[in-house]
């Protein structure tokens, strides 16, 4: 029996320059056997692809029993492919991993995340995306990514034309990590596509961010469906997240039929997913909460709405951000007889909807970070559903 922990120790030392790369690289290769990844190094990575390579034919002959020491590792007959861009730790490739997907490309820039990433799905997420030449990307029947928002600045097309500069979704979105979404469905043509961005990107500068989402996507061909979604009715926490999906015109002809889910009707509150005996360390110090209680009362007098969220019990939480480290006062557990405290990281991620056995192996303002930038699974999933019943009656 061969552990996946063993082999990642064989190549632990690379002989190729870009350690981060390869490592991923070697991952992906152990656990999808040869594949278009192949070719995305000019040089193969020697001894060590050899002897994976050599363990793979064995393992297929029933000669060598490989044991997948991560707890979620893609399913043994997949329905089909995903990439996962700007994974974070992988809420979303896990929600479309329940619903019969296998990731074949992931990456993610924060090394912090990677950590937590490697430790639950066995792999490491390539780097920087604007980095990736998108030809070296496997095909895949969907594109995934939670992408960052930044601004656009758009200029007059006549004056590019005077500057001899591009126009069009090349130029517009340039600059933004938008644009690497763009090109690389441009390039690679899948079935489909998710993204998921914060609610007020439909807002941002007037709209006009998001109609040059909305028109770069429809000009590379695929009808759009958008919907900002409340993860209220799958986890207590009220989470408001646009959802932009869309299928690609020469596959559908515009005609998939595609619904979001719609919310079940669920009575949740914060209480279920407390944990019993929390950690002291959790309850905020008399300093703290004494800082918290005068800040509030300073911008009500103001007639600001700023303050701390003491969380009632039986009813959900606001938004957990990825400042939730600093001090917890969005999100604050009523404490009998003495100060409220903050959640803990397992119950952070239970906010979220991931599973107990979901690892967090990093620090605690770590993980309040990953969890805070995260997104929720279970409704993550119920689009994933959505989706892939598309995917999965694809006109012949």
């Amino acid at each position: 029996m061969v552990k996946y922990s063993q082999i990642r120790s064989q190549v632990g030392i690379d002989p190729l320059k870009d350690p981060e790369n390869i490592q991923a690289y070697l991952t992906h290769y152990f656990q999808n056997g040869p594949t278009e990844l192949d070719n995305f190094f000019f040089e193969p990575a020697g001894e060590y692809l050899t002897q994976i390579s050599q363990d793979i034919k064995l393992e297929k002959q029933g000669k060598l029993n490989f044991q997948w020491d991560i707890p979620f590792p893609g399913p043994k007959n997949p329905k089909f492919s995903f990439i996962d861009l700007f994974a974070g730790i992988g809420g979303i490739r896990l929600a479309y991993q329940q619903n019969g997907g296998k990731c074949i490309f992931s990456s993610e820039w924060d090394k912090f995340s990677k950590v937590t990433y490697e430790a639950n799905f066995g792999e490491v997420p390539f780097g920087d995306i604007t980095k990736i030449n998108e030809k070296y990307i496997p095909d895949h029947d969907v594109l995934l990514a939670g992408f960052p928002c930044q601004p656009f600045s758009i200029a007059g097309v006549s004056k590019k034309n005077a500057l001899g500069r591009k126009h069009g979704f090349l130029d517009e979105t340039q600059g933004t990590l938008f644009f690497d979404i763009a090109r690389i469905i441009n390039h690679k043509r899948p079935k489909a596509f998710m993204l998921e961005n914060v609610k007020n990107l439909v807002a941002h500068d007037k709209g006009r961010t998001f109609e040059i989402i909305y028109n770069t996507l429809d000009e590379l061909g695929y009808s759009v469906h958008f919907r900002v979604l409340d993860g209220r009715y799958y986890v207590p926490q009220h989470r408001e997240r646009i959802i932009i999906v869309g299928f690609n015109r020469d596959i559908y002809k515009g005609q998939e039929n595609f619904k979001f889910p719609n919310p079940p009707g669920n009575n949740l509150s914060i209480r279920e997913i407390l944990e019993e005996n929390p950690d002291p360390k959790y309850t905020l110090s008399d300093k703290l909460w004494q800082y918290l209680q005068d800040y509030a009362a300073k911008h009500k007098a103001k007639g600001n709405g700023f303050g701390f969220g003491l969380t009632d019990l039986d009813g959900i939480t606001r938004t957990i951000s990825a400042r939730y480290y600093k001090d917890g006062s969005e999100i604050l557990i009523p404490q009998e007889g003495k100060n409220p405290r903050r959640l803990t990281p397992r119950e952070s991620a239970r906010l979220q909807g991931f599973p107990d056995n979901f690892i967090i192996p990093v620090s605690d303002n770590q993980a309040y970070r990953q969890f805070g930038n995260s997104v929720v699974v279970p409704l993550m999933s119920a689009i994933a559903k959505q989706l892939v019943r598309i995917i999965y009656n694809e006109p012949k």
